[in-house]
């Protein structure tokens, strides 16, 4: 047999990712990744971690494969927390997509770290709405960065929002960020930590290595989304959070275990270590809930949806 000339590869920068991210996409193929995760239907590797303390960075390589799906991907992420004090993006990488058939690199995302912060934020959104109550329309937000932003944003699009109280730890970040979402509607501004631990909705999208909220500020009937425990050294839940908490939500159970906040409050002995839920199962069907009730999800990020979004984007970029 004649051998074929190889596969070429298809170069995507930010802009032609940017042009085909349709929100509506995003979340659809986020929804559909986080089912077939819950389900079995995926191969996700335990991510690899580095960790540069003395530039306050990190970095992540994930990998995720859908079963049955044409590619699976290879992922470097990395945040260096100072970045914005240098005028630069907290976040940077790029996404390797290859053929699940040959093993031929088939795309290369020069994404600078948007692709994740997009899945992200769709899963953040997706879980969030399905777990609070159906009138809670008021957000409480940790953090001044862009996931505290697209967090808020993509919430948005799947419910009204009449008040955002943003808590950061620079006054001046706070204020900028409740300019930005009041220039888009949103009834914002800068609150204590208490206030923003007593919204009906509390999302927190820090890089903290200790609780950002007490669990006694958090009201009955709350919501609360952590986004930012995705290292074994990061934690932005209390332990006692978890343990006042219906229902604990895990976007991978080991995951979240080894590197997530509801590790922390297992070992902690709040939790038992199979007493949360799959994340895919909250999104396959109806969540039944009590109006006092306090729910938790701890999302660490799933190499599967990365798969998923990237096929996703490369079929319908420009």
């Amino acid at each position: 047999m004649a051998a074929r000339p190889p596969m070429t590869v298809t170069v995507l920068g930010l802009e032609a990712l940017e042009a085909a991210a349709r929100p509506a996409t995003v979340l659809d193929t986020v929804r559909a990744a986080l089912i077939a995760h819950t389900e079995g239907r995926t191969t996700v590797p335990a991510p690899l971690h580095l960790d540069f303390p003395e530039a306050e960075g990190d970095c992540h390589v994930k990998a995720g494969w859908i079963t049955g799906a044409d590619d699976f991907v290879v992922k470097i992420i990395s945040g260096f927390y100072r970045n914005p004090d240098r005028g630069l993006p907290t976040n940077h990488g790029l996404v390797c997509v290859v053929s699940a058939h040959t093993g031929e690199v088939r795309a290369v995302l020069d994404d600078r770290g948007r692709l994740t912060a997009w899945r992200t934020a769709a899963a953040g959104a997706l879980v969030t709405h399905a777990m609070s109550r159906a009138d809670a329309d008021t957000v409480g937000v940790f953090g001044t960065g862009e996931q505290a932003r697209l967090q808020v944003e993509w919430l948005g699009m799947l419910r009204p929002l009449t008040r955002v109280l943003v808590h950061g730890r620079t006054p001046a970040k706070a204020a900028a960020l409740c300019d930005w979402l009041g220039e888009r509607g949103y009834a914002a501004r800068p609150a204590s930590a208490g206030e923003a631990a007593g919204a009906d909705i509390v999302i927190t999208t820090t890089p903290a290595t200790a609780p950002v909220l007490d669990a006694a500020a958090v009201r009955p009937g709350a919501h609360v989304t952590g986004v930012g425990a995705d290292m074994p050294h990061k934690n932005e839940l209390p332990a006692d959070l978890f343990r006042r908490a219906e229902t604990i939500v895990t976007d991978d159970h080991a995951q979240c275990l080894h590197h997530g906040d509801y590790g922390h409050a297992v070992r902690a002995g709040a939790v038992a270590e199979h007493a949360d839920t799959a994340a895919g199962a909250v999104l396959a069907g109806p969540v039944r809930r009590s109006a006092t009730a306090v729910t938790v999800a701890d999302l660490t990020g799933v190499g599967a949806l990365d798969a998923a979004l990237a096929s996703a984007l490369i079929n319908s970029a420009p």
